[in-house]
C-alpha cells in the first residue's frame, strides 16, 4: 500500500517534485488559506505522514486524534507550534529544516537594523504623504553603526550570520548571551560571552535569534528594556512572543530605547492600527525572514527529504527528537 502524505500548504515545487517521484500518494491542500485545525485533523486521520508549517497547530488535541502518524515533517526551522513531548511519547519523529533560511533571515535582521538606524520606513511614508519639504540640517537624524556593539541573544546559525554581516560591514564588536557557550563562534567572530544583564547594558544593537521556549517567552519586557541604552536598537527576527509588544511600544515612546526592527510580532498578524507602525524609529515586516526563492526551495527540499529518507531507511536527516528512531 502506498504511503499517504498530507501536504498542508502550497509549498514550493522543489520539494513536492521529490515526493512525487517516490511511491507516495500525495494529498495537496491547494487553497491559499491554511486549514483550520479541525480540517487538518480530519485530513490527517487518513494519512501516514504530514508535511506542515508554523501556522499548523500540532498540539495535544491534534496529536490525540492523529497519534497514528508515522512522521511529521515541518517546513520551518522553528517548531514551537508542535508539542514535541507529546509527539515523542507517541513515537512520532518530527523533522525540520535548519540552516536553509539562515542567510535570508540574517539579511532581514541586518536590513532592519540599518532601516531603524536611519528611520527609512518612516521617511518613505513622508514622501507618500507629500511631506517632503525643505532641507532641515537638524531634522530626521539617524544613528551611525560603525564601531558600535552588536549584542546577539541566541548565537546559533542565524545569529552567527548576522554577526558576520555586522562585523564585516561596520567593524562592530560582538557580544552574546546563550544557554551554552559557542566557542567556535567566539573564535570566528572574536565574540565575547556575557551575562544577560550585561548584554542589555552594553549593546548598541540587540538582535534576537533564539528559539521560543517557556524561558524566552516575553523575556524582553518593560523592566528589561529599561536596562538597555536609550540609543539602543532592538531587532527581533526569531519569534514574536519573545518580546512583550505593548512594553516595547512604551519603551520607545518613553525613550528607554531608540527604536525597533521586527520581522515577527506579538501577536501575528499585527493589526494595522498598532501604534508601533506610526513611530519614526520603527520598521516592521510581515514575517518574511525566509522569503527568498532560494531559501524556500531549500526548505521544501529538506522537508521532503526528511519524509523520503524516513521511509527508505528509517532515518530523518534533520530531526528534533532523534530518540524515537530505532537504534
Amino acid at each position: 500500500m502506498k504511503k499517504k502524505i498530507l501536504v498542508s500548504r502550497l509549498y514550493p515545487k522543489a520539494g513536492i517534485r521529490l515526493l512525487e517521484k517516490e511511491d507516495f500518494a500525495l494529498t495537496l491542500w491547494e487553497k491559499e488559506r491554511p486549514m483550520t485545525q479541525t480540517e487538518l485533523i480530519e485530513q490527517a486521520k487518513t494519512h501516514h505522514a504530514l508535511l506542515c508549517t508554523l501556522t499548523d497547530r500540532i498540539d495535544q488535541h491534534f496529536l490525540k486524534h492523529c497519534r497514528h502518524l508515522e512522521i511529521i515533517s515541518q517546513f520551518a526551522v522553528g517548531y514551537d507550534n508542535i508539542d514535541i513531548e507529546k509527539a515523542t511519547s507517541f513515537g512520532i519523529p518530527v523533522g525540520f529544516t535548519p540552516d536553509a533560511m539562515s542567510e535570508a533571515t540574517a539579511d532581514i535582521a541586518f536590513g532592519l537594523m540599518i532601516a531603524v538606524a536611519r528611520k527609512m520606513f518612516f521617511l518613505h511614508k513622508t514622501i507618500i504623504k507629500g511631506q517632503w519639504g525643505h532641507f532641515n540640517p537638524t531634522g530626521n537624524l539617524g544613528l551611525e553603526l560603525k564601531n558600535k556593539t552588536l549584542g546577539i541573544f541566541g548565537l546559533g546559525r542565524i545569529g552567527v550570520k548576522m554577526a558576520q554581516r555586522c562585523k564585516n560591514a561596520y567593524d562592530m564588536d560582538i557580544i552574546y548571551h546563550n544557554r551554552t557557550r559557542n566557542k567556535a563562534a567566539e573564535k570566528m567572530l572574536n565574540a565575547t560571552y556575557v551575562k544577560f544583564d550585561d548584554l542589555l547594558l552594553q549593546s548598541d544593537v540587540l538582535s534576537v535569534h533564539c528559539a521560543l521556549t517557556s524561558a524566552t517567552k516575553e523575556i524582553f519586557n518593560g523592566p528589561v528594556f529599561k536596562k538597555m541604552k536609550s540609543s539602543a536598537i532592538f531587532i527581533n527576527t526569531a519569534r514574536g512572543p519573545i518580546h512583550h509588544e505593548k512594553d516595547l511600544a512604551q519603551a520607545i515612546l518613553k525613550g528607554d530605547i531608540w527604536g525597533t526592527g521586527l520581522d515577527v510580532t506579538n501577536p501575528e498578524p499585527m493589526q494595522p492600527d498598532n501604534p508601533l507602525l506610526t513611530m519614526e524609529n520603527v520598521c516592521i515586516l510581515p514575517h518574511v525572514g525566509s522569503g527568498t526563492i532560494e531559501a524556500r526551495d531549500q526548505m521544501s527540499v529538506l522537508a521532503a527529504m526528511n519524509i523520503i529518507k524516513f521511509y527508505k531507511n528509517d532515518n530523518v536527516p534533520h530531526i528534533v527528537n532523534p530518540e524515537v528512531l530505532k537504534p
